[in-house]
């Protein structure tokens, strides 16, 4: 039993793993596509490229160079800073392109209506995801929307005090009149009541 793990052990390690990428100490690539994938490594910014190109419907030899080449444009349009926005601008060109062709497939002459709008509902539904991912991406890059905070303050006449309502979450409410004011000296740190 003992010479059986030993020879399962042995098996296994002679048997090669997949490659994995190595670097030389102190070798620093300079990525000359990081324009189209935002990585650092050119290995992945052309698989961004590739798997764009390959995800593309309705390409036919005909315009295959012509359609490379505008995905190609967007993504360099869209200036991916880091892998993960290469991965996003890869995706919303892909759904934006399924979109439209499925709504080309929409309007094939002598089509059914239930298989025109199977057609517009799929375009509809990768229209949606290209809005998400869009979302997605200004999220990431920070410009998502923000939340805004008002805060009301009452200034007497002689510019000394300022006015705060005491607002407090964890007691229940009472009544505006029951409650006291807080005032604040402008400039201080301390509040002040009368």
């Amino acid at each position: 039993m003992a010479n059986d793990r030993s020879r399962a052990r042995k098996s296994k390690a002679e048997k090669p793993g997949p490659k994995k990428p190595t670097l030389a100490p102190g070798q620093n690539p300079v990525s000359r596509l990081k324009v189209l994938g935002g990585g650092d490594c050119d290995q992945w910014n052309r698989r961004i490229g590739h798997g764009l190109f390959a995800a593309m419907p309705g390409i036919d030899p005909d315009n295959a160079e012509d359609a490379s080449r505008a995905a190609l444009s967007g993504l360099l349009d869209i200036n991916s800073t880091g892998p993960i926005e290469g991965m996003l601008s890869a995706q919303i060109i892909a759904a934006h392109e399924a979109a439209m062709h499925l709504r080309r497939l929409a309007w094939h002459p002598e089509q059914s209506f239930e298989v025109v709008t199977k057609f517009l509902e799929l375009a509809e539904k990768a229209a949606r995801t290209v809005g998400t991912l869009t979302e997605r991406l200004d999220q990431h890059r920070g410009r998502g929307q923000q939340q805004i905070t008002v805060k009301h303050v009452t200034v007497h006449a002689d510019q000394r005090w300022s006015r705060i309502p005491s607002v407090q979450a964890s007691r229940p409410r009472v009544a505006q009149q029951d409650r006291p004011a807080t005032y604040w000296r402008l400039g201080s740190r301390r509040p002040w009541r009368p």
